[in-house]
């Protein structure tokens, strides 16, 4: 007697979703050297050739993880961005957002920034909407007189720069993440306003 194949949680049409949600499965639980298109297939009980319509390879599959989390991170910080709240406010809910996304996602997080190739058009545009409500908040306070002048490009990058930083070490344990949350607003206002000591 022939047996059916166990029930998946895939329905016809959704391929493409289900391979990325059992990939991101796979990522979480086991890292990225576990992702396997032919895993991947037999975990949700279609052929070992069906992912083939979607990614071509596994640097496809990865891409279009990558990108989900992007989407992901770009929402949470919308979400976040109040334009009219004064900057360290304003700079500390996106602050929470980003390291809240660093500390549910650590394993994706890694994936998003560990590219070796060029990436493609749809994939480069989401890597920078990423860092667009960052980029609206230093036009924002530039225009208001809350951040020095300069090239709002560079000022982006350096906040960009320490978020991720801090999120980078919860994302490898190396700080615990309660502890990054508490101190995320002394985080915020160290960079705004420095390390040296004011002079009268």
């Amino acid at each position: 007697m022939t047996h059916m194949p166990a029930s998946r949680p895939y329905h016809h049409g959704d391929l493409r979703a289900a391979l990325l949600t059992s990939a991101e499965r796979t990522l979480r639980d086991k890292g990225a050297g576990a992702l396997s298109l032919r895993e991947l297939a037999r975990d949700i009980g279609v052929s070992h050739a069906a992912p083939g319509r979607h990614f071509k390879d596994k640097q496809a599959l990865l891409d279009a993880l990558a990108l989900t989390g992007y989407e992901r991170l770009i929402r949470a910080l919308h979400s976040a961005d109040t334009p009219g709240l004064p900057l360290p406010q304003r700079l500390a809910s996106l602050a929470h957002a980003y390291l809240g996304f660093a500390i549910d996602n650590p394993a994706l997080l890694e994936l998003m920034f560990a590219r070796k190739h060029e990436p493609d058009a749809q994939l480069a545009d989401a890597v920078e909407r990423s860092i667009g409500s960052l980029t609206h908040l230093v036009a924002d306070a530039q225009q208001r007189g809350e951040l020095v002048a300069g090239d709002p490009e560079r000022i982006t990058m350096v906040m960009a720069a320490s978020l991720h930083g801090l999120a980078a070490l919860v994302a490898s344990c190396a700080l615990p993440a309660q502890e990054a949350l508490d101190g995320l607003d002394d985080h915020v206002h160290h960079l705004l306003h420095g390390l040296t000591p004011r002079r009268p």
